[in-house]
């Protein structure tokens, strides 16, 4: 895991909700939603039956342990009512729920399950197809880097209409074709959701029209600076994800974090706002298609304590590093597409990363262990057979085949409260310097990404004093130069100093 910057956090801005309007000024459609289509879910969660339904298990709050005691007494397949109050687990830290396959469980409106901050997990186990409704799941003491709610990374659950918070770890691990709609997940101590199965696995993920606000509340990159842990969302080797419809503001680092060899993302029609760290990191990974969302105030906090400390790295709200358009991997795209989104008033905008040094084998690699999609065999990336085709390419994660286009990027340096370096959008790598028998050492991959590997801007709309950077950190360009020879960016696309609307 992790990536060329890191996080380092303080508490968020108020939340502004003011929303703009349908329209830039110029007539270019915004992505902006209405206020009545965010999802709203934390302030008023939908209610679920306030009585058991036909066939259900009443679950009672005045016994301690009823829910697991009537969880394992039952077949599979049964559905659990847990009436209004308070819901305890036994007072022992393993203590949990261990679903039955195709299980449900219903809360009635109140129903509370909490840990008691004695309480490691509330729902584990390998049983396939379970749904949580309604419930909201607090007050539990996962360890970190593990998750409160399918703890065990299950395949098939649904969570719907849950509010899942004030827990430490993630609230919710991720199995494959999990569903994850309409639900609060806020204020746990690491990660909302830690999309991470072990050996991988995780295909087929929806996350829709929730609300993930103010996670990692553990502020866990001060804890253990470096560690690239923390998030509203993180994602491992997910194999097709749809993330739309969510409202991801106020967490302390990134808002979604897609890390280490994941492919085949949709991730569209969100609003990221607020956030600390990036509104979206896209990591060692393949083919996406980001588009129509609202991305606005995010990055603040870490982008400008990058900047006072005299760093000069463009450091944005939306990083590709090492990603990229891979057609030999099966996805619904063979490119990453960034396109009709609306990006106002956030520290940067976006950058093209390739770490030169970063590649199977290489011990600057801090995906530990991890090569690329295209390498089964990690041993094969050393010297002589690196240096040659097709290994020299393959074994190296590269930010190519990139298409941004038709976007909004909208500036007003007194709206972030920054004199300088909150203004770039960039194409760039470092140097190559390590290990000694790396083929990638020297500008060659600077070279690539800035002109061989197919990343191109056109037809954006930019307003406000946007800068350029090239190539790496030293090449600062104004858009006459960013759009002529050699880098030949941003075709077709608009500049001006302010808008006029």
């Amino acid at each position: 895991m992790g990536t060329k910057w890191r996080h380092w956090a303080s508490p968020t801005a108020p939340l502004a909700l003011a929303l703009l309007a349908a329209t830039g000024c110029d007539g270019t459609p915004s992505a902006e939603p209405s206020a009545s289509s965010v999802a709203r879910v934390c302030a008023k969660p939908a209610a679920g039956p306030a009585k058991a339904p036909a066939g259900a298990v009443p679950v009672d709050p005045a016994v301690a342990g009823d829910l697991a005691a009537k969880t394992e007494s039952s077949p599979a397949n049964t559905t659990f009512w847990l009436r209004p109050g308070e819901h305890r687990l036994k007072p022992d830290r393993y203590a949990q729920v261990i679903p039955k396959e195709g299980n449900s469980y219903l809360g009635a409106p109140g129903a509370v399950l909490d840990g008691r901050k004695t309480n490691q997990y509330a729902f584990g186990g390998a049983a396939r197809n379970v749904t949580i409704r309604h419930l909201t799941v607090q007050g539990f003491a996962a360890p970190h880097d593990e998750g409160v709610v399918n703890h065990d990374s299950a395949d098939g659950w649904v969570i719907e209409h849950a509010v899942i918070q004030n827990n430490s770890g993630a609230g919710l691990m991720a199995g494959a074709r999990q569903q994850v709609r309409a639900s609060c997940l806020r204020d746990n101590g690491q990660y909302g959701i830690n999309a991470y199965k072990a050996g991988g696995g995780i295909s087929g993920l929806v996350v829709e029209d929730n609300e993930i606000t103010g996670n990692n509340t553990g502020d866990w990159e001060r804890r253990r600076p470096g560690c690239g842990c923390t998030g509203g969302v993180k994602f491992w080797a997910v194999n097709g994800a749809d993330i739309r419809g969510n409202w991801v503001h106020d967490n302390r680092g990134a808002g979604l974090w897609a890390d280490t060899n994941n492919n085949d993302f949709r991730i569209e029609d969100n609003v990221l706002e607020a956030n600390d760290g990036a509104a979206l990191i896209y990591e060692t990974s393949y083919n996406a298609v980001i588009r129509k969302n609202t991305i606005r105030r995010n990055n603040w906090v870490e982008g400008r304590r990058h900047a006072d400390r005299g760093d000069t790295f463009p450091h944005p709200t939306v990083y590709l590093s090492e990603s990229g358009g891979e057609p030999r991997i099966p996805a619904r795209t063979d490119k990453i597409e960034i396109y009709r989104n609306v990006l106002e008033n956030n520290w940067s905008g976006i950058t093209l990363w390739e770490n030169a040094d970063r590649f199977c084998n290489s011990p600057a690699n801090t995906s530990s262990g991890d090569c690329t999609l295209l390498v089964e065999d990690t041993d094969r990336c050393t010297q002589p057979a690196i240096a040659t085709a097709p290994l020299y390419a393959d074994c190296r994660w590269k930010t190519q085949r990139v298409d941004i286009h038709d976007n909004r990027f909208v500036l007003d340096k007194s709206v972030v409260d920054c004199t300088a370096n909150c203004d770039r959008m960039a194409v760039l790598a470092n140097y190559g310097t390590y290990p000694d028998w790396s083929p990638y050492r020297g500008e060659r991959v600077a070279e690539a990404i800035t002109r061989k590997q197919h990343n191109r801007w056109h037809d954006n709309v930019y307003v406000g004093p946007w800068k350029f950077v090239a190539h790496d950190p030293s090449r600062i360009l104004d858009s006459r130069q960013w759009q002529g020879a050699p880098y030949r960016q941003d075709a077709g696309s608009t500049f001006r100093a302010r808008d006029g609307g």
